[in-house]
């Protein structure tokens, strides 16, 4: 199947974005459409009338949790295991398996496969994985530290390794709408900065990141806040969101020039949060030889770049100005200044090739449908509107 088109679907927090892999990297066809709460999914029908024909598709699914430490081809049972899984990622689980069912509906023959975020951290060394909680709860609700965004982590450690040569210790900043970091030793993750949700770590769009659990029992008990008003908040109204009244990275950016007070607070507050971070990630690693920056944030914002590898200069980082304001809107490769002792890298977010390879890889070539790709028009008989129905989780 290493030649065959994979459709992949990526639902993420701010957008859908689809692609038709062909052999390694290329792209025969894309499309991005708005996020789940922006009418994304209602509009995943259309876009997969359009789509050329495939082989199979691959599915980013974000939370594997303790049952799936790889991708897999996904089965009624599978489905109902990611359902199980809903309440540990709101915003992303049951909008990708809304996508399953579309896809599923518009064409029921088509191999589909799950490929998780939390896969690339299966790894992780026991330390960097247990809570300090009472062993009843561990063991009773499966409480440990998970990860995310590792089909993007996995795919920039590798990457970074083609464009800058061997790099034993590797931080990766994953910067978008979702943000983290991953300590990547020799290709294995040693470390990350999100655990058993997505909400924990790094200030994010609109997740507030790491929080004393003291405050939302405070919250609870104190502020009458009730259990949905605080997970709201949390989740949908806290990061850059809370700090600035945006997620857009942009106009954060924009507002800053013009003095805006609060568009200051939220990228010091961000800064300072990343820049810890990436020093704690050093640590796990014990050094680092390359720092690189992937996501809509960490490709196109030069200047936030820049101000990390100032912050981090003790580190040894250094950019070259010139390399950096270049590696925008795509660009991708090295932007460390001469002599630096730590190499600075861009990578563009490619998940869909991370997607299209494992699910090429659990296929395999048996796998192949009978009479080869298959088209994604809706098939006789089924209407888009009785897709989107049965897409409700």
């Amino acid at each position: 199947m290493s030649a065959e088109p994979i459709l992949t679907v990526n639902v993420g927090s701010s957008s859908i974005k689809l692609s038709v892999v062909v052999d390694r990297d290329g792209v025969r066809w894309r499309r991005q459409l708005r996020g789940p709460e922006e009418g994304g999914l209602a509009a995943l029908p259309a876009a997969l009338a359009q789509a050329p024909p495939v082989a199979a598709v691959g599915h980013r699914i974000v939370h594997g949790g303790a049952l799936h430490a790889e991708a897999t081809l996904i089965t009624d049972r599978v489905r109902c295991e990611l359902i199980d899984l809903a309440a540990l990622a709101p915003l992303h689980q049951p909008p990708a398996i809304a996508a399953v069912d579309i896809v599923r509906g518009h064409c029921p023959g088509l191999p589909a496969v799950a490929c998780f975020d939390t896969a690339f951290h299966r790894d992780l060394p026991q330390e960097a994985v247990e809570y300090p909680l009472p062993p009843a709860w561990r063991a009773r609700y499966g409480l440990r530290r998970f990860g995310f965004h590792g089909l993007s982590h996995g795919y920039a450690a590798r990457r970074v390794w083609e464009l800058v040569g061997g790099a034993s210790r590797t931080v990766v900043c994953h910067l978008g709408s979702g943000a983290s970091l991953a300590a990547v030793l020799d290709g294995t993750c040693v470390d990350t900065t999100m655990g058993f949700t997505p909400l924990d770590g790094l200030v994010q769009g609109t997740r507030c990141g790491a929080l004393d659990p003291g405050l939302v029992l405070w919250l609870l008990e104190h502020g009458r806040l009730r259990h949905a008003q605080v997970a709201d908040g949390l989740a949908h109204q806290s990061g850059l969101l809370g700090l600035a009244g945006t997620a857009d990275m942009r106009e954060i950016a924009r507002r800053r020039g013009e003095g805006d007070e609060n568009a200051e607070l939220a990228v010091g507050v961000y800064l300072h949060r990343l820049c810890a971070s990436v020093a704690g990630m050093v640590a796990a690693l014990g050094g680092i030889d390359v720092l690189v920056f992937t996501g809509g944030v960490g490709e196109n914002d030069a200047g936030l770049r820049a101000e990390v590898a100032q912050r981090l200069s003790w580190l040894g980082l250094g950019i070259d100005e010139r390399a950096n304001a270049e590696a925008v809107r795509g660009v991708e490769g090295e932007i460390s200044s001469a002599g630096s002792r730590v190499r600075t890298a861009v990578v563009r977010a490619r998940e869909d090739v991370e997607i299209a390879a494992q699910t090429r890889a659990v296929l395999g070539a048996d796998a192949r449908p009978p009479s080869g790709p298959s088209p994604l028009s809706t098939p006789a008989g089924r209407s888009e509107d009785r897709s989107i129905t049965r897409t409700s989780v």
